[in-house]
């Protein structure tokens, strides 16, 4: 496929079917796809388990086919499977679609080709914040008159509403492709985008040195990129770019930065800095946290690189509601006990929303649902300091098991061994296996001024447990 190729005139000539349609990085893809026109299908494991009904349910309303996970909707080689990388042979949608042929795409794939067909593409990378700068920057540019097309892997509550509940993309007829994209599979690699966001690189599901390698060459591969000069593996890497807009809060030499920084509990103001030409521009955020801070100095650097001036960056940002699962308020109880829900699941996501809370003065119940076992064993140590180091001798952190949806995934050790790391490290955590019963536990022992933060990635129905959670507490 040729740049000057449209993604609808090329991609929506056959049908599709997605197998997980309702996940967190196929829903946005179906949603484009299906937004230039193309027939789509779907199944998804948490439709058969009645997780979420209301999110199938309105892909129904849009026209989407969906089918039980049995591989009775694929029925035509004319058809394009689209399974992560991660979904097994033995899938039934897997062994159909084998046995008539179909060709498969990898989710990465599918969004590489939408990503690279479109004429201005803003990719938006890092180990954490990528779907916050994602959701900022298409704001910017939707508010700038950009009409982008936006791919996230949240909700974004800007483009959120009663006939749009699960807004994770919009489909825009402008030049612009804002996405975030993904290095945890090594998929990066098969992005062209005009400007490259590099917010920070840390340790998450590749090492260092694998990380530095892929991040590098993404911003090679640019015309621009916007990088986080506050963040040393980032800052290492900006010889790699053709051509560079800064930004930062601590280094001098950030051609983008910050001042006169006021946190508070829901929200962030500071003073935007351009060093090119002297100018300063007041930033109100609707959104607390100075990792928030940084996100929005990544998505000014972005829309800036793609045109769009200081100011009237800094001026879209004031309307700019968050994303779901983001540092998300749920709401308080009578008691005056916060319920908030959070798409932590890393160290250093983990270790932001944690940051945020102990900001302000109250105690934290950190709730942790580990988002699989093979993960837990990639990062628990890391996660377990960060949970005994941020928080308090009064705050508490606690686990039920991983999240599992079927699979041959090695079970044998999982949140105990994080409790006792937690406990090693000096810091107060429970393991209690049944996320009902960890509910219960917290409605319970919750005093008034708690903060209640429910963390974790990967199931949709956390959301679910926080309003419930809320509902017992009232």
């Amino acid at each position: 496929m040729t740049e000057a190729v449209k993604p609808e005139a090329a991609l929506t000539t056959h049908p599709w079917f997605f197998c997980g349609i309702g996940g967190s990085g196929m829903l946005p893809l179906a949603l484009i796809l299906k937004g230039h026109g193309a027939r789509i299908a779907g199944s998804d494991r948490s439709r058969d388990q009645g997780r979420t009904p209301e999110k199938f349910a309105w892909l129904e309303t849009l026209g989407f086919d969906l089918h039980p996970q049995d591989g009775s909707g694929i029925t035509s080689a004319d058809q394009t499977l689209v399974a992560s990388a991660a979904v097994e042979d033995t899938v039934p949608e897997v062994v159909r679609a084998a046995q008539l042929g179909c060709p498969r795409m990898s989710r990465a794939e599918l969004l590489a080709t939408l990503f690279n067909a479109a004429p201005f593409g803003i990719a938006i990378g890092g180990t954490s914040g990528k779907s916050t700068v994602t959701g900022m920057t298409g704001w910017i540019m939707t508010h700038a008159g950009r009409d982008p097309t936006i791919m996230n892997g949240a909700v974004m509550k800007n483009f959120a509403g009663p006939d749009a509940p699960f807004a994770s993309a919009r489909v825009g007829r402008g030049d612009a492709f804002v996405s975030e994209v993904d290095e945890s599979d090594g998929s990066i690699a098969l992005y062209r985008p005009s400007v490259a966001v590099l917010g920070n690189v840390s340790l998450d599901h590749k090492s260092l040195e694998e990380l530095r390698a892929l991040f590098g060459d993404f911003l090679a591969r640019a015309d621009v990129a916007a990088i986080n000069l506050d963040d040393a593996e980032t800052a290492a890497l900006a010889a790699r770019a053709q051509a560079l807009v800064t930004f930062g809060i601590t280094a001098p030499e950030a051609q983008i930065g910050a001042a006169g920084i006021v946190e508070g509990p829901t929200t962030l103001s500071a003073t935007v800095l351009d060093r090119r030409d002297g100018t300063s521009h007041a930033l109100a955020l609707k959104v607390p946290g100075r990792h928030n801070l940084y996100n929005a100095l990544a998505a000014i650097a972005a829309a800036n690189a793609a045109g769009v001036p200081i100011g009237e960056a800094v001026a879209a940002l004031a309307s700019f509601e968050g994303l779901a699962r983001r540092f998300d308020i749920v709401g308080t109880s009578p008691g005056g006990v916060t319920v908030i829900d959070d798409f932590g699941h890393n160290p250093d996501k983990v270790s932001a929303t944690l940051a945020t809370l102990k900001a302000h003065p109250g105690r934290v119940i950190a709730f942790f649902q580990p988002h699989g076992y093979g993960p837990l064993r990639q990062m628990g140590a890391e996660l377990a300091e960060v949970l005994a180091r941020k928080l308090g001798a009064d705050d508490v952190t606690v686990l039920c098991d991983p999240v599992y949806f079927g699979g041959s995934v090695d079970r044998s050790e999982g949140s105990e061994r994080i409790v006792r790391l937690i406990e090693a490290h000096g810091g107060r955590a429970l393991h209690i296996p049944s996320r009902a019963d960890c509910g219960t536990w917290m409605a319970e022992n919750a005093r008034d001024g708690d903060r209640i933060v429910v963390m974790g990635a990967r199931d949709d129905t956390l959301t679910v447990f926080a309003r419930d959670l809320l509902a017992a507490l009232n």
